[in-house]
């Protein structure tokens, strides 16, 4: 990770939200800036290994970057959402949060047997949701080649479970603390 001060400084920090002592890492500002989002679709591509045959972008900033991202490299969007919003046969996964769990779901037949798959989306906290999309590509045959995220948390451990589980995490930036 370089340390992509520029992109950095576009990013506001809101103090207690959504609770007391969270510093909250709110991305809308990068949005805003065209340079900005221009310039972080452009070095979250880059971050992709070679030869990605997919990318699937998380729900529901991860669509913004991974469609961005997916265009960029050529290659289709995988859609990863929460159960219930996508119509027809899907295959879903269940994930533990802080308090209680959540599910996940893709199409079925969204991946293909032997693609590589690139991971996006704009944090990287626990890293509970890209593990459990990683577990969706993997149910479906595919591969996860890697994870590209705009903001790592590297002190709640994401970067860390998903290397245990075989996938490089990548980011743009990192913010200490929660």
């Amino acid at each position: 990770m370089s340390d992509n001060q520029d992109l950095r400084a576009l990013v506001r920090t809101i103090p207690d939200f959504p609770k007391p002592g969270i510093q909250f890492r709110d991305i809308t500002t990068l949005l805003l800036d065209p340079w900005g989002l221009a310039q972080t679709v452009e070095r979250l591509t880059a971050l992709a290994p070679e030869g990605i045959d997919l990318v699937a972008g998380i729900e529901a900033r991860g669509f913004i970057f991974g469609a961005a991202v997916a265009a960029r490299l050529g290659v289709g969007l995988v859609l990863i959402r929460k159960d219930g919003k996508l119509p027809g046969a899907t295959v879903a996964v269940d994930y533990a949060l802080e308090y209680g769990s959540d599910r996940i779901a893709m199409h079925e037949d969204a991946v293909i047997p032997g693609q590589r798959v690139l991971l996006v989306d704009d944090l990287l906290a626990t890293g509970g949701t890209a593990l459990a999309a990683a577990r969706l590509i993997r149910l479906a045959g595919g591969e996860v080649a890697a994870a590209a995220f705009v903001i790592d948390l590297p002190d709640l451990g994401g970067g860390e479970a998903l290397a245990a589980d075989g996938v490089p995490a990548r980011s743009l930036m990192a913010f200490d603390g929660d």
